[in-house]
């Protein structure tokens, strides 16, 4: 698609948030427009909303269909993309299908297991509901093969690949990283873990581990309190962003990746970038993104992985990472789009 487009992107995650999702939809919208695409993000910010229970950081939308709908006849996009399943993207799916609009969707999160680990929901009854939500599109953009094959056997349709990048300017390598406080006086070696602190990423299977050395937790989230009282060993340095967050990776020794339920895992990346290996269970995920022995270690026992992966010459993480980019991901992105065609609209 070479023409600019004007395009809506609806999603339920966005800023102040700090997650995958708001971070691809963020970078995706900064190669859009270096493109010369005009893209238009919908999100909680322009709606009545109430905080997420369990989860007060994220705001749920309140009776957004009349206002939705205001919006994007207003916008009058040559392409709608639903970033996510929640409130907005419930109402801008009811748009499209009450229009005869072309939209598509994302599998951003992995809902039913989250969900599953929250309240016992069993698994078949939320993919169902997911698999009704994204059928109605006419493509489901996924980020790796391991996703795309689980929803192939769980009956969803019209997938389409949509990666992710990297910025490797900022997440690099650092000769001086060692001497950066906080890590500077800490016992070698660092293992460090980056991300929400909330029951689904499975933190406590990382701060369980007898490990050498020391656990450095980066992040916020509902657990946080309780990981902390709990693991009073480990060093809890709180939400880190920018060049903060670049040396504190390039100082680690190994990075540890325990979740279970992730679709990709940016972090993964940030962390190869700046040089440093990964050890992860050989889950979706991980095992698209990492090879063993050359940027990581997959293992189901999380403690063998690390092992393996403090082995790993650095470079060769470094390398790994530049395989991914942010305007290829960005180039998949636009390929698979559906142009609504503008007779449908006024």
């Amino acid at each position: 698609m070479s023409a600019s487009l004007n395009i809506a992107i609806v999603t339920d995650a966005w800023a102040p948030q700090v997650n995958g999702v708001v971070r691809t939809i963020g970078r995706t919208m900064d190669e859009l427009q270096r493109a010369g695409h005009r893209p238009t993000i919908i999100s909680p910010q322009s709606f009545r909303s109430v905080a997420c229970p369990t989860y007060p950081e994220i705001r749920l939308a309140l009776f957004p269909y009349r206002r939705m709908a205001a919006r994007l006849d207003a916008l009058a996009p040559n392409a709608i993309h639903i970033a996510t399943e929640g409130p907005l993207g419930l109402a801008a799916r009811r748009y499209c299908l009450r229009r005869g609009l072309p939209f598509t969707t994302a599998y951003h999160t992995r809902f039913p297991e989250y969900i599953a680990a929250r309240f016992g929901l069993p698994l078949r009854l939320t993919y169902a509901w997911l698999r009704r939500f994204h059928g109605a599109a006419q493509a489901t953009m996924v980020a790796t093969p391991s996703i795309e094959a689980d929803l192939h056997r769980r009956g969803f349709t019209r997938i389409k690949r949509w990666s992710r990048g990297v910025d490797t300017r900022l997440f690099r390598p650092r000769p001086l990283a060692n001497e950066i406080p906080p890590l500077a006086d800490l016992p070698r070696p660092i293992h460090l873990y980056v991300g929400r602190l909330a029951v689904e990423k499975n933190v406590e299977a990382f701060l369980t581990l007898d490990l050498p050395g020391s656990q450095v937790i980066i992040g916020d989230g509902p657990q946080h309190a309780d990981l902390k009282a709990r693991f009073p060993k480990a060093i809890f340095l709180g939400q880190k962003v920018g060049d903060d967050l670049a040396q504190l990776y390039a100082a680690a020794d190994v990075f540890v990746f325990p979740s279970l339920t992730d679709t990709f895992g940016l972090v993964i990346l940030e962390a190869l970038a700046c040089g440093v290996p990964v050890a992860a269970f050989p889950v979706a995920g991980p095992k698209d993104i990492l090879r063993e022995g050359v940027s990581g270690a997959l293992d189901l026992d999380l403690g063998r992985a690390i092992k393996r992966a403090l082995s790993i010459p650095r470079a060769g993480c470094r390398a790994e990472a530049e395989r991914f980019s942010w305007r290829a991901a960005t180039q998949q992105f636009l390929a698979n789009l559906v142009l609504v065609p503008m007779r449908l609209f006024g």
